[in-house]
């Protein structure tokens, strides 16, 4: 997003900064920063240009041209209170003492004013000043209530961000061993296939040493290998011949004892089963050499 400042600054939780230096360090770069800076536009063209005239009087006109051609202030004028008598050349003259004498009511008159606004003052100057402080002390307290509002959620505020630094910084720590064990048992396993790739290299080596060092292996001529695979492939025909001799007699030993025990069997099971007919035995027998 464009304009958008990315803080990466946790105050809370970060360490070093009350250090000696750090704080130098950080002056030097924001000096480095502000003298490699250099503008490319004027960012206040938006701007209009600067009247510094708008709110001069011509009263602060002339004031500012009197102080620019250092010339002295002008005294205050204390001639509308004095009562001066006509000119030493006009005091026959009528017009000039009328003059005068309206002076003379205008000054009388200002000072009946004055004592009437004192009176006033008087009479009212003390309850309007109490309805002043009053008004005061309102305005005061609801900036009061302001400011501790303005306090309040500043604290909360700060609260906020301190649970969420402390959370982050929790995770971070967390996160950083993680990393770290993570490294760590790459590195292991990193170290084991150099080890596994040196023992693969010194197996390949010892092989091929051995093959340079063992004598080469001559092949049998046909003629004979057939020979030998013939020898070891026959068997005497004697030997043959004695093993089913043996095999017959020991059918024929297990066959007569198996008939004496049907025979013992019979004799003690009673009169009521009978003996086992002649041919019935002799078919069994039979069948048993058969299997045999």
């Amino acid at each position: 997003m464009a304009g958008e400042v990315i803080v990466d600054a946790l105050p809370y939780i970060d360490q070093g900064y009350d250090e000696p230096g750090v704080r130098e360090a950080a002056f030097a770069l924001v000096e480095e920063e502000c003298r490699r800076y250099r503008p490319t536009k004027n960012y206040l063209d938006i701007l209009p240009p600067l009247n510094v005239t708008a709110f001069e009087t011509s009263m602060m006109h002339a004031e500012f041209e009197r102080l620019q051609n250092r010339l002295p202030m002008e005294t205050m004028s204390m001639k509308r209170y004095e009562l001066p008598p006509p000119p030493a050349g006009k005091l026959n003259e009528v017009s000039a003492w009328y003059e005068c004498v309206e002076n003379s009511h205008a000054q009388l008159e200002h000072q009946a004013v004055r004592i009437l606004n004192l009176q006033l003052m008087l009479e009212y100057c003390c309850p309007a000043w109490q309805r002043y402080l009053e008004s005061l002390q309102d305005c005061e307290r609801i900036a009061s209530k302001k400011l501790t509002a303005l306090k309040q959620s500043l604290q909360e505020v700060n609260w906020q961000r301190k649970s969420l630094q402390t959370k982050g910084g929790e995770q971070l720590r967390n996160l950083e061993a993680k990393w770290v064990a993570l490294v760590s048992h790459n590195y292991e396993i990193e170290q084991a296939c150099c080890l596994a790739e040196e023992y693969l290299a010194q197996l390949k080596e010892y092989e091929r040493n051995q093959l340079q060092n063992a004598p080469e292996n001559q092949p049998e001529p046909p003629e004979e290998a057939a020979q030998v695979e013939t020898e070891e492939m026959s068997v005497p025909q004697e030997d043959t011949q004695e093993n089913v001799e043996n095999m017959q007699e020991d059918t024929q030993e297990i066959n007569d004892k198996q008939v004496e025990d049907d025979e013992g069997s019979n004799e003690s099971s009673g009169s009521d089963q009978g003996h086992q007919p002649e041919a019935e035995q002799h078919e069994s027998n039979e069948e048993a050499n058969e299997s045999d």
